[in-house]
């Protein structure tokens, strides 16, 4: 231990001797590694750390894949409120099974009135996740079928909303102006449905309670989830039998209307549902910032190996008085993992810093993002790193330096001239290496720059400019009749019309760029079907009142809108946008053609196609369109037929969209207001303009491409960095030969011409191995990329020539210091 002190003292000696290498090394590796750690963190606290809930391994989601009706993918679809019940009663391969839905609340009784992220659950998705309360307990299955309005908080809104009140079991609380009961309050870090990014927690859990219309006309929404505890012992194999039996039954007894559906139950371990989507991002993160590491050790490698060689002469003097080769390498070993630790520990500084300011704008895509920060396993990874690193850089150089001749070396005294073929080589090789893996890192930024400009082009179908919108729901409690929500949404269109600044305003159960994913079935006479569709016809359902189409900018393309005569007493009627219309009637005029809601076997009312709209992006500008219809709001019930319930409320809730000439953001005040007059305790959410609704649609996209082109201008940098090091010291070897070739008549210009020909040979070897390595990892960037080839000749020629010209440019500098050298004092150094 003594020696490996005394050894260490040496290393540090040595290393504060050439200051100015040192910190080029040190803060050098501590970007390169404090990138990775940072990046590793998300690997480690999205995909490897285990889910927060005890055997984790055993827990499942199950679900139907469902055949009948196109919902994408494999045909996965949720489960239906009848599965729930007969999954959970008649399966026998789980512990615990249980359902759940996300959804949301009006919360009041505690503060002001606010509407919070809940989730209804059936009796046994708590005992499957197997987390006990922190206060009181759950609900049971018996209080889940009595229908018993209780609730579980989370341990975040107990602290929020309650001040964390000791006494809370037993406190009655609103929901949705219905007093609930609270019996119960999670551990601080229990999360549940496990969603994405952090706005969709769950902030409480109520009883599912299944409302009689699920488990009737509903049974044909797959909009529910599953999640079970398997017995020891069970395979997921052996679930899948087991609720394959249990299906077979369901299909046997549903109604008419579904005879076209057939459901095969799928069980899958719930850590891979929960990170199925995010896996190949993170994946490729982590791809490119390791890319940036390989570069960083390159550079370090290039700077020792040019550092052993200045000292080859101490080295040779070392080995004549008796120093021993192990000496010399665990010396040189040492001496880089002194630079790859100091640089691991800046690099950890780093990765927090990064981490804390930079979390909030992971993408809304991420689950898990709680779970993200600088943890034990991570900074054992960042310190290992630092080891790895330390021990692989050094071992090139070291061997360098021990294989210097002893002989050759003292007989060249203080000379200068070239260090030998084989370092030369490998000085060459790893600069070569850095250029051609910095390429393939600018390209794919090219290319997700250039694919994220192509989705800022798309046509969205609406104007989203001075337009501001708003989330709203009505409260069944006080809003329990039809007529008191018509009354409610005729005072609010109203009032919202009578503020200075207003053009045109309108509701509506659909907001464009808002991530809606479900389809409604359509009958539209005279089309038929293709074989592939499954007997259905499917498009986005949207009810509108007021000035809808005015105020999103919605381009009418034929016929008419709606208008204020289009009310319950009227012939129904609807507008369509183009897509459906050419698919339905191609190469026809859709106006007064007739269209009806549901299957061909279900008796629904036809209705008159009155007006064709342009086709509105639904989801990111990125995604594929989908087939759209508008009906009023008034005239919903009729429309639904046969199918309608009397309890069914119509416009309690959805958007407001308000187009104003001046800026959205300074109307907010005033349309909370406006709300505030007719109901004080109605609660807006998601207050916002358009345009950052849109921004919102496309944070994944700009974080995708705004953190790889971060990593590929560290690996630009650092690559240039390489070829300007190299460069520069291949001249200050040559300082003597480029002395004599002017002595002798060469001229300034040429011994430039000469350096900066060396630097492009690197450069261009680089850059042909580079776009051999980018073309052959286009594949991994193909699902992130939109409107734009993988091999897209414009972004790989761009990358290239930049590439060129800042190796050219870094290769200049030296060259113009060669050609500056004073002859006599060159010279006279020999």
């Amino acid at each position: 231990m003594r020696s490996f002190f005394q050894d260490l003292k040496i290393a540090v000696r040595h290393l504060a001797k050439s200051p100015g290498f040192a910190a080029t090394a040190i803060l050098m590796l501590a970007l390169a590694i404090g990138a990775t750690t940072a990046i590793f963190s998300l690997v480690e606290g999205v995909l490897l750390r285990p889910l927060p809930f005890p055997e984790p391994n055993r827990l499942v989601v199950l679900s139907d894949i469902l055949k009948g009706l196109d919902v994408g993918g494999n045909g996965e679809a949720g489960v239906t409120a009848p599965d729930i019940r007969n999954y959970s009663r008649d399966t026998h391969s789980f512990t615990s099974l249980g359902g759940y839905q996300s959804t949301s609340y009006e919360l009041s009784g505690a503060g002001e009135p606010a509407n919070v992220n809940a989730a209804r659950m059936s009796g046994g998705v708590f005992p499957a996740l197997a987390v006990q309360p922190l206060l009181g307990r759950f609900f049971t299955g018996q209080e889940d079928e009595q229908r018993q309005q209780v609730m579980v908080l989370s341990y975040a809104t107990w602290q929020s909303r309650f001040q964390g009140d000791p006494n809370i079991l037993g406190r009655k609380v609103l929901l949705d102006r219905k007093p609930y009961l609270v019996i119960g309050v999670m551990p601080r870090n229990f999360e549940f449905p496990l969603v994405p990014g952090h706005l969709n927690r769950s902030e409480l859990w109520v009883p599912i309670s299944f409302e009689p219309q699920e488990l009737g006309t509903g049974a044909a929404s797959w909009n529910f989830q599953m999640v079970g505890r398997l017995k020891p012992g069970v395979t997921a194999t052996q679930a899948v039998e087991d609720a394959n039996r249990v299906a077979k039954e369901t299909m046997r007894n549903y109604p008419a209307f579904m005879e076209g559906f057939s459901i095969t139950p799928i069980v899958r371990p719930l850590d891979e549902e929960t990170v199925e989507e995010a896996r190949p991002l993170i994946r490729t993160l982590f791809l490119a910032v390791t890319v940036v590491l390989l570069i960083a050790c390159a550079n370090l490698a290039g700077l020792l190996l040019v550092r052993s060689i200045r000292r080859r002469r101490e080295i040779a003097v070392r080995l004549a008085l008796g120093a021993s080769s192990s000496t010399l390498l665990w010396q040189a070993i040492l001496e880089s993992l002194v630079l790859s630790i100091s640089g691991g520990i800046i690099g950890l500084l780093l990765a927090a810093i990064a981490l804390r300011i930079g979390i909030q704008a992971l993408p809304e895509t991420l689950p898990r993002i709680d779970e993200i920060g600088l943890d034990w396993p991570v900074v054992a990874f960042a310190l290992g790193l630092a080891v790895v690193t330390g021990v692989l850089c050094g071992l090139a150089p070291a061997f360098a330096a021990i294989r210097t001749s002893v002989n050759d070396t003292l007989k060249e005294g203080g000379r200068t001239g070239t260090s030998g073929g084989g370092h030369a080589r490998l000085r060459s090789a790893l600069v070569i290496s850095e250029i051609a893996v910095a390429l393939v890192l600018l390209a794919a930024s090219g290319l997700l720059l250039r694919s994220f400009e192509k989705m800022r082009q798309v046509d969205l179908g609406f104007q989203p400019d001075h337009t501001l919108v708003a989330n709203y729901s009505l409260p069944r409690k006080q809003y329990g009749t039809q007529t008191a929500v018509d009354e409610f949404d005729r005072k609010l269109l109203s009032r919202l019309r009578s503020l200075p600044g207003v053009k045109s305003v309108g509701l509506t159960t659909f907001l464009p760029a808002s991530g809606n994913n479900s389809s409604s079935a359509f009958v539209a006479e005279g089309h038929i079907l293709p074989a592939n569709a499954a007997g259905l016809d499917l498009g986005t359902s949207i009810a509108v009142d007021g000035d809808y189409f005015s105020a999103m900018g919605i381009s009418l393309l034929h016929g008419r809108l709606f208008t204020s005569d289009d009310d319950a007493t009227r012939q129904p009627i609807v507008i369509v946008n183009h897509m459906l219309a050419q698919q339905s009637w191609p190469n026809q005029n859709p106006i007064g053609k007739r269209f009806r809601l549901g299957t061909e076997t279900m008796k629904t009312p036809w209705a008159t196609v009155v007006g064709e709209v342009a086709d509105v992006k639904e989801n990111s500008p990125d995604l594929p369109l989908k087939q759209q219809y508008y009906m009023p709001v008034e005239q919903q019930e009729e429309m639904i037929g046969s199918l309608a319930s009397p309890t069914d409320l119509n416009g309690n809730g959805g958007y407001i969209a308000l187009r104003t000439s001046m800026a959205p953001e300074q109307m907010e005040n005033l349309l909370r207001s406006t709300v505030h007059s007719i109901d004080p305790q109605l609660p807006l959410t998601q207050v916002q303009s358009m345009e950052h609704a849109i921004s919102d649609s496309e944070a994944p996209r700009r974080f995708n491409t705004a953190l790889i082109s971060s990593f590929a201008a560290i690996a630009v940098l650092l690559a240039v960095l390489g070829i300007y090091s190299v460069i520069a010291f291949s001249v200050a070897l040559r300082v003597q030969e480029m002395a004599i070739r002017m002595a002798l008549g060469s001229q300034r210009a040429g011994i430039v011409r000469l350096v900066v020909t060396s630097g492009a040979r690197l450069a261009l070897l680089g850059c042909a191995i580079g776009l051999a390595g980018a073309l052959a990892a286009s594949r991994l960037l193909r699902s992130f990329l939109f409107g734009v080839s993988a091999f897209d000749p414009l972004v790989l020629t761009l990358a290239t020539l930049s590439l060129l010209l800042l190796a050219l440019g870094a290769s200049l500098l030296p060259a113009r210091r060669a050609a500056s050298v004073d002859l006599t004092q060159a010279l006279r150094s020999e």
